[in-house]
C-alpha cells in the first residue's frame, strides 16, 4: 500500500489478479509511454504471467498483452479487484 495514493502499485498484483488504474507516479517520457499504452485512470489491468526470473511481468491492458519491468509497474497505482 502507498500512503500517498491510498492503494497498491501494479507490481504487487499476483498473477491472475486484476486492478483498476487510479494514478501514475511517473514523469516525462516514462509517463507519456504509460499513457500511450492506455494506462489511464479507470483502465482495468490483469497480471497474466511473470518471467521465471521475476521481472518483467506481462499484463493485459485494453486487450493487449504488454510486458512491464517492476521499475515501471511500481509507478502505476491500482485498486485491486
Amino acid at each position: 500500500m502507498d500512503a500517498t495514493h491510498g492503494n497498491s502499485n501494479l507490481v504487487s498484483l499476483c498473477v491472475g489478479q486484476r486492478g483498476v488504474v487510479t494514478s501514475l507516479a511517473a514523469e516525462g517520457i516514462g509517463r507519456r509511454r504509460m499513457l500511450d499504452l492506455g494506462l489511464v485512470p479507470g483502465t482495468i489491468v490483469e497480471s497474466v504471467r511473470r518471467s521465471p526470473a521475476g521481472d518483467p511481468t506481462a499484463y493485459i491492458i485494453r486487450g493487449t498483452v504488454i510486458a512491464l519491468r517492476s521499475e515501471e509497474s511500481s509507478k502505476i497505482f491500482v485498486n485491486p479487484l
